[in-house]
Parts: C-alpha cells; structure tokens; sequence
C-alpha cells in the first residue's frame, strides 16, 4: 500500500526506519527518526544498520534513544490506493460487433494508470 523507502546501505532490502545525517563542521554522524521526506545528503537506515552505526574516528554519534518505527501509511497513499480500485472495477467499454468477413484484428492489452500505480486487466 505504502511507497517504502529502503535502507540505503548497499543490498539493504529492509525498510528504513531511521535517518542518517552527518553534520560536518562539527565533525557528527545524527541518526534519528526516519525524517518526512526524503533529502539530498541523508541516508534512510533500517533499525540493526541504524543501531550499529559507527562513525570515522574522531567524530561523535548522536543516536535516537527511542524505538524505531515505521511511518504510518500517508493520506496521499490511501487516496491513491482508493483511486485504482475505484478505477479497475469501471465496467469496459463497450467493443463494436467485428465482422465476420473482416480479417481478424489483434487488439493490445490496455492498461490503466493513475499515478503511481497501474491498472492491469485479466485475461481474456
């Protein structure tokens, strides 16, 4: 239902609960709740790689005492959600009747799209 975002450690396929900033002129990695948004020069971490953290030597850690959690499912996601089922159960559109004379025509599988996401029908 959600758009996760991932850890971006490499190979990572966990959900990111945690985000990483560092802040340079003070020489400290911060690793807190998984922010909003998504930012330039920001990791998403999962909880194990958002607690195991370690920084260069010389620069401090500021870690997140609380749990981790995910963020909940967004108004926009739901609403978006609602959309595509609302969409798939439309009844098709009417075919005209082909003729029997005519050669036979290929028709493509059509797809819906609404935003994000993707109307595929059954087959026929």
């Amino acid at each position: 239902m959600r758009s996760t975002r991932r850890c971006s450690r490499n190979g990572c396929p966990r959900q990111a609960v945690a985000t990483l900033t560092y802040v340079y002129n003070e020489s400290t990695a911060v690793v807190g709740p998984l922010a909003a948004f998504a930012e330039p020069h920001t990791y998403d971490l999962c909880e194990p790689h958002a607690r195991s953290l370690t920084a260069p030597r010389g620069w401090d850690v500021v870690r997140h005492e609380g749990e981790f959690e995910p963020p909940p499912p967004s108004t926009d996601d739901l609403v978006a959600l609602a959309e595509a089922v609302r969409e798939a159960a439309r009844p098709a559109p009417p075919r005209p009747p082909e003729d029997d004379q005519a050669s036979p025509q290929h028709h493509p599988q059509q797809t819906g799209r609404r935003g994000h996401l993707r109307v595929i029908p059954p087959n026929h």
